[in-house]
């Protein structure tokens, strides 16, 4: 019997589950765990179910799953109810977001969450005036996010802290984790083996709530590197060339998974980047491997812990070998050369060595008005050293910026870790004027006086993005994206056709000189210095907290919920406006002077669409009347419709709603009385958004039947009384001459969300089973 005992004894100490180990996610939440114990759970499973390698993304997201028996698995068909680990919004979806939460009729979020203050502060004349400027002028938003935050338990980050995706990574990011978040660059967290998406703010109330979030089975597009990144080459030349092979659409549903040899040459912070701007190319996320440049950056944040505990679950942090993808794009990082991207768009990719030649070419303007550098996508301390080894160099040659230049900290703790070792001191001694720790011009923040608006001119940033009029409203500048290095030396020489890698500039000595490689250290050496505590935790007594909103406010309103459907064939229906080409959430739902009005659905929705081109007469914000003959702006036609008690449809081109996660974009067109958006493709995000506000989001199942369409049809739309996952719909266009066309519609719709659509929302599908429990 005593070896039998001892057998007995072996086996049951043998393998000790990863669970049985409490690390807690993050340094400010000692009480939320993270659950590696649930995705191998689940993976026992999965892999029973499915019997075959699985690729890093899927091993992490159907490790999330709510129901892994039960759950249909097909990429790109079937859609995932998952469970995840947190929650963050920034504070001007989060107003909107909390607005929600607080109808819902919860007591406290069922996740972790946080809300960071990012996107309120203008740029105007330099960091810490703007800041208190920012302070004074959104008090009430600030008072109503700090209250709310601290009545509902979720973690606040003040204004001054950082850019969201900047906080996450240095705090709360973790390997195999899965974050929603309100906000487009969401992703960004990929860079520390995290599935982060972004979604707008009902799917985050969902989450918030307890309820599992839906996200379509994503397709994988796998990205092998190989070679050894170096030189002028860096992280962000990586998504610059793999935009200009996916373009904007082209990893629409899917995830973007990187892996191969040269994973191991990319800093944790320059993984980051890569995956920031995947949401450029429609992506749900980016993803990198597990490896020892996260296990450095978990320790130089003070996470040994967590470092320590990914190690232990390293294999299932990986991809499995022979996994299957379903697209594959090859990229040598030895051979990559430095990218611009732009104008106009963030997928036109050319190389540095032919860019200036396309910019004579194609006659952009030449002489360079700003370089700006940081945002969230590049303002790690690899970003500013490098970028500050570029300055100190022109200096030692005598020179100053001949372009403005501008530099973006993406948090307080890289602002004050700068700061101590010298980085800033340098931009400032050439002319760089540093800007608060926040979103700033990248997201239209941007006082700027230097040009005229409708003046042509040509800027370059580190950002992500560069729609028409993003950074500055002016739709004549001309936008370029490049890596941090890139746009520091192009500052130097004040021009687009400068090429840093081969041509010289004159030093005040009259010596030419040319750049040197970029150098600089990927972590701190003397560790990061946190710089002023931004951080407000949820307090102890909760019940006692009062949340700020005035009735008077012109920027916080508390919602109303949406008449449900009421059951009736929808029939002649005005078109409001027949939109031609790229419609971003931008052109649906402008940023910039608006953005103080995201917490007042009233006031925000006079900006609906007014970025968007009219196909009837190429013309932004000017459409006509079906009733009156007129013409006026688009959100004085929904709301002359709207008092009417008439419903009204939008028609759109390709790619519909791409760019930010503003749900906004889908919040002011059901606020106006909209019924349906009608369009060639979606983007994700703004696809669901949409749903989750009771519209109906239709595509022609032709595209080309777009052209059908004239603007100022009546239409009907046929088959919603038997609406259901899989079957068409039909539309009836009725036209001014007396003719009609019918043409089919399809939609992504499940059944859970037809259930939204019939309860008037998400929100109120929720609140009314809230009451019947």
């Amino acid at each position: 019997m005593r070896p039998l005992q001892r057998l007995a004894a072996g086996l049951a100490t043998a393998a000790p589950r990863i669970g049985d180990t409490k690390v807690p996610m993050s340094l400010f939440e000692k009480d939320a765990y993270i659950n590696y114990q649930r995705i191998e759970d689940n993976l026992a499973v999965i892999r029973e179910r499915l019997r075959r390698p699985l690729t890093l993304s899927e091993k992490i997201v159907y490790g999330h799953l709510d129901d892994p028996h039960n759950q249909d698995i097909e990429r790109g068909v079937s859609y995932l109810k998952l469970r995840p680990d947190r929650v963050a919004c920034q504070d001007a979806t989060a107003q909107m977001a909390l607005l929600q939460f607080m109808s819902a009729g919860m007591d406290t979020a069922a996740v972790p969450t946080t809300v960071h203050c990012d996107h309120l502060i203008e740029a105007q004349i330099g960091g810490v005036k703007d800041l208190q400027r920012a302070i004074d002028i959104n008090k009430e938003v600030y008072d109503f996010l700090a209250t709310a935050t601290a009545k509902y338990g979720l973690g606040f980050w003040k204004p001054g802290s950082g850019i969201i995706h900047q906080i996450i990574l240095e705090n709360y990011a973790f390997p195999g984790g899965l974050m929603i978040g309100t906000d487009s660059h969401t992703p960004n967290a990929g860079g520390l083996g995290m599935v982060a998406c972004g979604v707008g703010g009902a799917d985050a109330v969902d989450v918030m709530a307890g309820i599992p979030w839906e996200l379509k089975c994503p397709k994988v597009i796998g990205v092998n590197l190989t070679g050894k990144i170096g030189g002028w080459t860096t992280p962000k030349d990586v998504i610059l060339k793999v935009a200009g092979i996916l373009t904007v659409k082209g990893g629409t549903g899917a995830i973007v998974e990187y892996r191969g040899p040269g994973v191991e040459s990319l800093s944790c912070t320059g993984m980051a980047t890569i995956c920031n701007m995947g949401a450029e190319i429609g992506a749900t996320t980016s993803l990198f491997p597990f490896n020892h440049r996260m296990v450095d950056y978990l320790n130089a944040t003070k996470r040994h812990e967590i470092a320590q505990y990914a190690q232990r679950f390293a294999h299932n942090l990986q991809g499995d070998e022979g996994a299957d993808y379903d697209q594959n794009i090859e990229i040598n990082l030895s051979e990559l050369e430095p990218h611009i991207n732009g104008p106009f768009t963030p997928d036109l990719a050319t190389p540095l060595s032919k860019f200036a030649a396309e910019v004579k070419k194609s006659k952009w303007p030449e002489e360079l008005k700003v370089a700006l550098i940081g945002s969230c996508t590049n303002s790690s301390y690899e970003d500013m050293s490098r970028s500050a080894s570029i300055a100190q160099e022109a200096a030692d040659h005598g020179l100053q910026v001949k372009s403005q230049f501008t530099i973006t900290p993406g948090s307080e703790q890289i602002r004050s870790t700068i700061e101590r070792d010298g980085q800033i001191s340098v931009f400032e001694n050439v002319g760089g004027l540093v800007l608060a720790n926040a979103c700033g011009p990248c997201i239209g923040q941007w006082d700027r006086k230097d040009v005229k608006k409708g003046e042509p001119n040509s800027i370059i940033t580190s950002y992500n993005r560069n729609f028409t009029g993003r950074n500055d409203a002016n739709p004549a500048t001309h936008a370029f994206v490049a890596s941090p290095d890139i746009v520091t030396a192009m500052a130097f020489a004040g021009d687009l056709t400068f090429n840093p890698t081969q041509d010289t500039l004159t030093g005040t000595d009259g010596k030419p000189f040319k750049f040197s490689d970029p150098s600089g250290f990927e972590l701190p050496p003397r560790g990061y210095d946190p710089g002023q505590d931004t951080f407000q935790p949820p307090p102890a007594d909760r019940a006692s907290v009062n949340v700020a909103v005035d009735p008077k406010s012109d920027r916080l309103q508390l919602l109303q919920p949406f008449e449900p459907w009421d059951g009736k064939t929808p029939v002649d229906l005005p078109i409001l406006i027949k939109v031609k080409g790229k419609c971003t959430t931008d052109h649906i739902s402008a940023g910039g002077p608006w953005l103080k009005y995201r917490g007042h659905l009233q006031n925000i929705s006079q900006n609906l669409l007014i970025g968007a081109i009219n196909s009837e007469n190429g013309e932004p914000n000017n459409v006509k009347n079906q009733f009156t003959g007129e013409y006026d702006s688009v959100p004085q036609t929904a709301a002359y419709y709207k008092s009417k008690g008439v419903k009204w449809v939008v028609i759109g081109d390709h790619n519909y709603g791409e760019g930010s996660s503003r749900e906004h974009a889908a919040l002011e067109p059901r606020y106006l009385g909209g019924l349906a958006i009608i369009v060639r493709s979606f983007a994700r995000i703004h696809e669901t958004n949409l749903k989750k506000q009771g519209m109906l989001a239709l595509t022609f199942t032709n595209p080309e039947d777009y052209d059908k369409i004239r603007p100022d049809d009546k239409v009907d739309i046929l088959g919603l009384e038997s609406f259901a996952p899989g079957k068409n719909l039909t539309l009836v266009a009725k036209h001014a001459d007396g003719t009609k066309d019918e043409i089919s519609l399809s939609h992504s719709f499940n059944e859970g969300q037809i259930e939204w659509f019939k309860a008037g929302s998400a929100l109120n599908l929720m609140a009314t089973k809230a009451k019947q429990q």
